[in-house]
């Protein structure tokens, strides 16, 4: 028995012998050839981001050049070790690279940058990123001065006098870490209530500074390193509008 289903032959010609049913092979998507599509054009940014890459490459190039290959002597310690005299708490502003401002040359500084350069208090179970860097500072590379360096016009400090009692928080992580300098903030609204926003925030760069400095002291390491005198906590504030730098011990 054949498997192949035929239907009646119940069909009639019309006439003029054309047949409607028929298909219009010139219309049919079935019976046309494929084409080809050109593919799409790379997105506008793909040129930037690769002249991105290369200018860290040809960065790379210059430093080597103009640095690294001049000054063996210099560099050739280095591979054996790292033996820094300060640790650097500063900003991730792209604007105030601690090496550069304060011309500190590689194995000089062992440095942590983050928004708003804040250091939480102790705590094993959270923030254990920073708590490990300054454990390895104290402990490890016997850092003797830790530094923690505000700047003007720093966002993350904005964000911080922004921030609403209840309201939601508009980033998954900004909001909860610049809250660490909530006690700075709640003494310049107690303190500076009659100044303006802006004003407001540079009183508050130096502040929290203070709290990240009172925090640092509640790491017993640091704590123990302070009292024997051989570890110095120093705040400081760069001003890139006015280009001033000031320091302060508490």
């Amino acid at each position: 028995m054949s498997g192949c289903l035929c239907l009646p032959c119940c069909y009639k010609k019309p006439p003029g012998g054309e047949n409607p049913a028929a298909i219009d092979s010139s219309s049919s998507s079935l019976l046309q050839k494929p084409t080809t599509n050109p593919p799409p054009p790379p997105p506008p940014s793909s040129n930037k981001m690769d002249a991105a890459v290369e200018r860290l490459k040809t960065g790379f190039e210059k430093f080597k050049t103009d640095v690294y290959d001049k000054k063996p002597d210099f560099f050739e310690p280095l591979k054996a070790g790292q033996a820094p005299k300060y640790m650097v708490f500063a900003c991730a502003d792209s604007r105030v690279c601690p090496s550069v401002t304060l011309g500190l040359e590689p194995g000089e500084a062992f440095t942590v940058r983050n928004i708003a350069n804040m250091v939480p208090s102790y705590c094993k179970n959270k923030y254990a990123g920073v708590g490990s860097a300054i454990e390895y500072a104290v402990c490890a590379l016997k850092v003797e001065v830790i530094v923690v360096i505000g700047h003007s016009r720093c966002g993350g400090i904005k964000a911080l006098l922004s921030l609403k009692d209840g309201a939601d928080d508009s980033f998954h992580f900004v909001e909860d870490w610049v809250r660490i300098g909530f006690p700075a903030k709640k003494k310049v609204q107690k303190e500076c209530s009659s100044l303006s926003f802006d004003d407001q925030c540079a009183v508050l760069e130096k502040e929290a500074v203070n709290v990240s400095l009172e925090n640092l002291k509640t790491y017993p390491f640091v704590k123990e390193g302070v009292a024997a005198g051989t570890l110095k906590l120093v705040g400081g504030h760069y001003d890139f509008v006015s280009g001033k730098f000031d320091t302060w011990e508490l």
